[in-house]
């Protein structure tokens, strides 16, 4: 049956979604990326944000390998996951390899297999043109409008009354019908996520347990909180191919790794559920009989419990937690290295940055991070540059962070890291260059052109001590950005 699914990857796309080009496709993506960006409901969380992305990025790996990702698409579009906060249980792709995900739908899936099937699903559909042939429907509106229009149809995801408020006239139909692909496509992109799941190291069968899930919150009759289902429509045609693409001797789904549980206990807790739901997680370790209790469920709960004493800020119960965690997960070492992050976040909150950076050393010594030729752990570089930033010594953190940024132009919360650097440096002009880059990585070309021209009249003043390369980079740089100005503005 793989095999099957394998030749069947090979078939012709139904479309070449030669009616938008690859560089307007990315634009349109870049100008509504722009925008949710700024939506509250965004949230750069660097542990959950690499949980995701690494299960993202063995997907486009393998379609990469498969054929399935065009050598232009690859090369042109972002491939870039972006976190909400938001409670409802929902993913979507978006133009120019954008992709987003509720922390809703993290807190819903049993598995790491579960979780790569919905983000192998959305991928197929960038990678078949899907969200191309469905904006040249659109054709003769502006890519403004047309950026617009969508993000009407994820407000429509998230509450159909603030859609109402975003549709005026006849536009309401195409913006209630622009992200919800047809019954074809969507069959697309299930086979072609399906033929993904295994050559990027998942099990398929996440994809049946997915669908299944799916199906059962169905006939639960959505109540608002499966947004994915009105965009995603089940289909019995859709969940029978994905059954019988199982042989019947395939092995069952492998139990969730502790990680993952972790990872669920994450979103779960940065939803903010409320005082009260925080305060019923930091109580339940303390139940009759929660010793007794499987080590997947305990793990999952200590995770919960330490995590919403940190919000709720009461660290010696976060303490107590965060101890009956590292019991639990010992011998497990992405676990382990899990906890120890939440260790570090805790103490940063804590105010004690000493304490901080004793777990984030031993996650260093652990995993090998920050020796030669190993790669570079955001959240381990991101929780330590805060941690020396208090202490009053984040020079070391200069070297790391430019090196991730020469990889990672587009991290915003890594150039503000390392303008937070500078300043401590006493470097004014280049933290004030770093502030600039961080609204290009968010497409705020308006505000990064407002902090170049500060560091234009900080070098004027004399204030740079003389450094001449920075203030060159400048001019330089606000020339760029402010062509990206211009062609934005003349998109309206």
């Amino acid at each position: 049956m793989f095999g099957a699914a394998q030749a069947q990857s090979a078939l012709p796309m139904m479309g070449d979604g030669a009616e938008m080009t690859t560089s307007a496709e990315r634009k349109l993506g870049d100008s509504i990326i722009r925008e949710l960006y700024r939506d509250p409901d965004y949230i750069d969380d660097a542990v959950l944000g690499e949980y995701v992305q690494q299960l993202f990025n063995a997907l486009v790996q393998a379609a990469k390998e498969r054929g399935e990702l065009a050598p232009e698409l690859q090369e042109r579009f972002a491939w870039e996951i972006l976190l909400g906060r938001d409670r409802t249980v929902n993913a979507f792709a978006l133009p120019g390899g954008y992709f987003g995900v509720h922390l809703g739908l993290i807190a819903v899936v049993g598995t790491r297999d579960e979780l790569a099937s919905v983000l192998a699903h959305e991928l197929s559909h960038v990678t078949q043109r899907h969200i191309a042939r469905l904006m040249a429907q659109q054709g003769r509106q502006t890519p403004l409008m047309l950026g617009a229009m969508v993000l009407g149809a994820l407000a429509a995801s998230k509450s159909p009354g603030a859609a109402q408020a975003l549709m005026v006239g006849g536009q309401a139909l195409a913006v209630q019908n622009q992200l919800n692909f047809s019954r074809d496509m969507e069959r697309e992109a299930d086979r072609v996520g399906f033929g993904l799941m295994q050559p990027a190291g998942f099990a398929p069968q996440g994809f049946v347990a997915m669908f299944d899930k799916l199906q059962q919150a169905n006939r639960l009759n959505d109540n608002g909180s499966w947004p994915y289902l009105r965009s995603h429509p089940l289909t019995t045609q859709r969940i029978a191919d994905m059954h019988g693409r199982i042989p019947a001797d395939a092995p069952a789904l492998a139990p969730a790794s502790l990680e993952h549980l972790m990872m669920v206990a994450r979103a779960r807790v940065l939803m903010r559920p409320g005082v009260d739901t925080w305060r019923q997680w930091l109580a339940e370790p303390r139940d009759a009989g929660f010793a007794a209790r499987p080590r997947p469920e305990r793990v999952t709960a200590w995770y919960a419990a330490c995590l919403s004493a940190v919000q709720l800020g009461e660290p010696a119960a976060a303490r107590q937690a965060l101890r009956g965690l590292q019991a639990d997960v010992a011998g497990d070492a992405a676990a382990v290295r899990q906890a120890r992050l939440l260790g570090a976040e805790l103490e940063l909150a804590a105010g004690d940055a000493p304490a901080a950076l004793s777990y984030l050393q031993d996650s260093v010594v652990a995993t090998g991070a920050g020796q030669a030729g190993a790669p570079q752990r955001r959240p381990e570089m991101l929780l330590r540059t805060q941690a020396l930033l208090r202490s009053g010594a984040a020079t070391e953190m200069t070297a790391p962070l430019q090196t991730w940024l020469a990889t990672h132009p587009g991290d915003a919360t890594a150039w503000q890291a390392l303008a937070q650097v500078w300043q401590q440096q006493k470097q004014p002009l280049r933290a004030v260059r770093a502030e600039a880059e961080a609204q290009v990585a968010r497409y705020d070309y308006a505000a990064a052109v407002d902090r170049f021209k500060a560091g234009q009249d900080l070098a004027r003043r004399g204030g740079a001590a003389g450094d001449y390369i920075e203030a060159s980079i400048i001019d330089t740089r606000l020339r760029a950005v402010q062509s990206l100005l211009k062609e934005q503005a003349a998109q309206r």
